[in-house]
Order: structure tokens, then C-alpha cells, then sequence
């Protein structure tokens, strides 16, 4: 598979190029294109082990993800307060909506955005559902966030995406560029009053990964010190914390995604 999408069809690694050369302009050329080879390797493992995991039992995916401090999300879960998950398109992210069902026992309800071909997104909702996980679909999550918002839940999101030119946005340095991030998180956290959790994935091994929670922030959220910023404080305290995992290991984040589509609007840049 790294052969034919790399070497062969040269699938998006223009993109890839271009991503990874404005992203480390301090690396030699050599070494971007060790990233590039590398994070291709990384995207055709993620694959197959999407396709063994989706059959996987919950001990066997348990044994090859393990979570460092799932106590975190335990002292949450007793005290019986939702929580935001919060993630990218690093490493395996296919793994952690059933991983998390398997290793908390809590139900996940994780935001996504439907696959055209309506028997694919099928199987992929069945796929992500399993060990409690409940992909909801982008268009009717304020609608369900409204119906469960008195219950305590979990809410997974993989929120490295680029908004679209007409959605409310963050715009911060990620990388080397300006970079808009979605809000919807912060959003969420702030009218259910929930903690914010980073759920950092690494690689261990071929196949093998290792997750580590860190809290990027918790209620109340009124007390920012600097009032200009509260309402995005979450949102960019998520863009640091991406950024740091990302140059920690360049090859895992997916790098066929194009985050930068459209560049900051001029009024936007001088203010």
C-alpha cells in the first residue's frame, strides 16, 4: 500500500510536500522528505490495522492501545460530569472512539461528518459504535447535545479540521502559518460546563500505541486573565498542545490533509 499511494500514484504527496515544507522550515531538505516517505509508512500501517481493528474483541484492542492515566476520565465519570475529548489525525485515531469504550465502560458520542457513499458511512458508524462508542452526524449534534445535555457523557471530537470560509473560526500560529481552527469545542465545553481533555496518542510499535490524557482546561471558564481571550482559551490552548505532539513526531500527523485551504483574510491579519 506505502508503495502504491507513495511511489507509484503519488497520491496528494503535493500537499504533503507543501505542508511539511512550510510547516519545518528550519529542517534540511533531507529531512523533510524523511517525513514525508515516513508519514506515508505511518498511513498505509493505520489502514490495516483499521481493517483488523474493526473485528478486533475489546482485549485485544486494549492490549494494543493502552491509556496512561485512564483514572482521569474515571474521576469525571464519578463525579458525574461530561467531558470533551479532544483529538487529531494523529497516529491511529480510528482506534481510539472503540479503544475509549473499551478501556473507560462509558459511552463516547463522537461527532462526524458522513461518508458520501451511504453503505460505507453504514459500516463505518457500526465500526465506530462498538464498546459504546455513538458516532453522531456534525449536521444533528446540537440537536442531540440539547437532548442528553442533563445527562453525563462523554464527547469525542477530532477537531484538527478546517472550518469552512462561512463558519465562526479561531485564527492562531500553528506551525509556522496562520491556521483556523473550529470553535465548536470550546462551544460545547462551555454550555455544559465540562472539562476539556487532549487524548495524545503515540506510537510505540508497529501496530502497538500508547495514549496519555492531559486536561486543557476545566470550569469555571470566567476567570481568564485576560478577558479578550476567554472565549478562545480552550481553542488555542488545543492548537499548542496539537503543535507540540506534532513536532514531538512529524510522521504521525496526516499530512495528506490539507489544513491551510484558504489563507487569513487581510482585515483579519491586520487586526
Amino acid at each position: 500500500m506505502y508503495f502504491v499511494t507513495f511511489r507509484l500514484l503519488r497520491w496528494r504527496r503535493d500537499v504533503a510536500e507543501r505542508n511539511i515544507a512550510r510547516s519545518f522550515p528550519e529542517k534540511s531538505e533531507r529531512e523533510r522528505a524523511a517525513i514525508l516517505e515516513q508519514s506515508y509508512r505511518n498511513m498505509s500501517e493505520v489502514f490495516v490495522e483499521l481493517l483488523w481493528g474493526w473485528r478486533a474483541s475489546a482485549d485485544e484492542l486494549k492490549a494494543r492501545m493502552t491509556i496512561d492515566n485512564p483514572e482521569l476520565v474515571a474521576r469525571f465519570v464519578a463525579e458525574r460530569r461530561s467531558v470533551i475529548l479532544l483529538t487529531a489525525h494523529v497516529c491511529n485515531w480510528e482506534w481510539l472512539l472503540p479503544g475509549g469504550g473499551a478501556h473507560f465502560g462509558i459511552p463516547i458520542d463522537a461527532v462526524y461528518k458522513p461518508i458520501r457513499v451511504a453503505s460505507l458511512d453504514a459500516y463505518m458508524r457500526e465500526a465506530r459504535s462498538r464498546f459504546g462508542g455513538k458516532p453522531i452526524p456534525i449536521k444533528s449534534f446540537a440537536f442531540e447535545l440539547m437532548r442528553r445535555a442533563g445527562e453525563p457523557r462523554a464527547y469525542g471530537l477530532v477537531a484538527d479540521q478546517t472550518p469552512l470560509r462561512s463558519m465562526a473560526k479561531h485564527w492562531t500560529r500553528f506551525l509556522n502559518q496562520d491556521t483556523a481552527f473550529f470553535v465548536g469545542a470550546e462551544k460545547i465545553a462551555r454550555f455544559l460546563e465540562a472539562p476539556v481533555v487532549y487524548v495524545a496518542m503515540r506510537r510505540v510499535e508497529r501496530g502497538r500505541y500508547a495514549v496519555h490524557l492531559h486536561v486543557l482546561a476545566e470550569p469555571p471558564y470566567d476567570d481568564a486573565a485576560d478577558p479578550g481571550a476567554a472565549d478562545t482559551m480552550i481553542t488555542e490552548a488545543y492548537a499548542r498542545k496539537l503543535e507540540q505532539e506534532i513536532r514531538a513526531s512529524p510522521p504521525d500527523w496526516l499530512w495528506v490533509h490539507n489544513k491551510w485551504k484558504y489563507p487569513k483574510p487581510a482585515a483579519e491579519a491586520s487586526g
